[in-house]
């Protein structure tokens, strides 16, 4: 039996005319042909195949030109960069661009003209492009035609590594009742369809994996779990991430799970400022002391981490730590973190008042930017004030009970019959001012 032939390559040069969005007059077939595929125009789509593309295999070569930017080279005489007009080209099949674009009744009459559904001269197949965009018919239809799951991309991404959005989630429903492997590693970084879900906070698909039986704590080539990705990231209004936190630690996740650096996923939560996901670790039973394998502790990660969050208030992830029974930084590098931190005056204002007694040095001053100083006045020059004297009775009083309570200051604290602004004060929380 012989081979089925090649398949033909079109040429096609990509401008403002053949732009779905621009359209213009009539053109030759081939760019007619492709316009079609990208505004899913059945009717011209028929005819163009009846009359000139009998092969629904062709492979559009298409070349596009695109604007990049140029950054700063010798030849630049100056300049930090320029734009410049290259180049680009894209091998694509119709049936790609048809899945691509969410067209289900064009992908329907190219398969039932013979369309290849596992062609990929461009590197991926028509199934990614159908699963990149949340086309959940034409994903159906695609596996109806044979379409291979588990087909991976010339980047190593299986279609349910493609499964990014929330509203693709019927994709991967249609992708696991066909076959695809639910622990199917990337080539390139070993990344799962549950670490991706984790990556990108998407309960509903963690949920749908786990009763697939996804290995919980699976590794990948940085030996993260998905908890450990999950973790990684800031929090973000209105998305999954504590109800997928708390789905991964009911199947029974790894808290400690260490990645390739030694981190835990509370280091990374401190590290990202997610205060909540911190909490949660905490309350689970996550070690506040651990350390890394540069010797980091979790409060270290928040510190380093403050003044790129600070539209987060990482000062609430320092609190806890503390208030967990987070060892405290070594007092002479309190100066190290006064430089860093000095733009959260928040952060600066917990971490000092966790200690008893710390020397306060002119050196300080000279560590916060004047700008800074000025936005934040008051806060230092209280802070300054304290250089040479001893604190007032009401912290030592704060520091003897603190001690006494140890690591468990966030549950003793809130029990005391006091005041809640006494309580408050007792668990650090900052008052813009030092006494």
């Amino acid at each position: 039996m012989g081979e089925p032939p090649a398949a033909v390559t079109a040429k096609l040069r990509i401008s403002s005319k053949l732009d779905p969005e621009h359209p213009s007059a009539p053109r030759a077939p081939i760019a007619r042909f492709y316009t079609a595929l990208v505004k899913g125009d059945l009717r011209s789509l028929q005819v163009l195949i009846e009359r000139y593309h009998q092969d629904v295999n062709l492979i559009f070569e298409i070349s596009r030109n695109e604007l990049q930017w140029q950054v700063k080279s010798q030849a630049s005489y100056g300049l930090s960069g320029l734009w410049s007009l290259e180049e680009r080209q894209e091998l694509c099949t119709p049936l790609c661009l048809a899945a691509r674009h969410g067209h289900p009744e064009c992908l329907r009459l190219l398969l039932r003209h013979g369309a290849d559904p596992n062609l990929a001269p461009g590197g991926q197949g028509p199934l990614h492009e159908a699963c990149q965009g949340g086309h959940s018919l034409c994903v159906e239809l695609l596996l109806e035609y044979k379409a291979d799951p588990n087909l991976q991309s010339d980047e190593g991404l299986a279609p349910l590594h493609l499964c990014t959005s929330p509203g693709s989630l019927r994709c991967a429903r249609l992708l696991l009742r066909r076959g695809a492997a639910v622990d199917l590693p990337s080539q390139a970084g070993g990344d799962t369809a549950l670490h991706v879900a984790a990556r990108h906070r998407l309960r509903h698909h963690a949920q749908l994996y786990l009763r697939r039986r996804a290995r919980l704590d699976a590794r990948n080539a940085r030996q993260e779990t998905a908890l450990a990705i999950l973790c990684g990231h800031p929090p973000a209004r209105g998305d999954d991430c504590l109800q997928l936190f708390q789905l991964l630690a009911a199947h029974g996740a790894e808290l400690e799970a260490r990645d390739e650096s030694w981190r835990s996923p509370l280091h990374r939560a401190c590290g990202a400022a997610n205060a909540e996901l911190a909490r949660l670790l905490l309350r689970s039973g996550a070690d506040a002391n651990a350390i890394d394998y540069d010797g980091v502790s979790p409060l270290g990660w928040a510190l380093r981490g403050a003044a790129g969050h600070r539209e987060l208030q990482p000062h609430l992830t320092v609190q806890l730590l503390l208030n967990h029974g987070s060892q405290r930084i070594w007092p002479p590098a309190f100066l190290k973190v006064l430089k860093s931190c000095a733009a959260v005056p928040e952060v600066i204002e917990v971490l000092f008042n966790s200690y008893s007694q710390i020397p306060v040095c002119q050196e300080w001053a000279q560590a916060v930017p004047q700008e800074v100083f000025q936005q934040h006045r008051v806060f230092y020059e209280s802070l300054l004030a304290l250089a040479g004297t001893a604190r007032c009775l009401q912290h030592w009083c704060r520091s003897a009970l603190r001690s006494s309570f140890g690591s468990r200051c966030h549950s003793l604290i809130p029990l005391l019959p006091v005041p809640k602004a006494l309580q408050d004060f007792l668990l650090l929380e900052p008052r813009g001012v030092l006494l």
